[in-house]
């Protein structure tokens, strides 16, 4: 049985920030999905910051990271900061191995 993945958004205007939850296997036949959900959410709030909890994610693949990383620059263009919060162990590990914690805000391996 397949565990897609799937994105849930959550609103604090007064904060500024807009929340994320992926959860599920995040691969190649979800990313653009996902990817495309989280560009248009950033797009269309007022909150400046999208913090995308990727605790629940069980498995993600280079394309997933690499549909990521073309979220939170669609997020930065129009001045969003994306950020990833509490990274699961397989997408802590796809952050060692591309070198991405600065670039999710994440100060490094754990």
């Amino acid at each position: 049985m397949s565990n897609l993945a799937a994105v849930t958004f959550q609103e604090d205007a007064d904060s500024g920030v807009l929340s994320a939850t992926i959860s599920g296997e995040l691969d190649l036949a979800e990313s653009d999905e996902i990817r495309d959900s989280l560009a248009a959410a950033a797009a269309n709030t007022s909150c400046r910051y999208l913090l995308v909890d990727v605790s629940d994610v069980t498995l993600i693949d280079s394309y997933a990271m690499g549909a990521l990383v073309s979220a939170r620059n669609s997020a930065a263009s129009v001045g969003v900061t994306l950020t990833l919060v509490d990274p699961s162990p397989p997408v802590r590990k796809a952050i060692e191995v591309t070198g991405l914690a600065d670039v999710f805000g994440l100060t490094g391996p754990r």
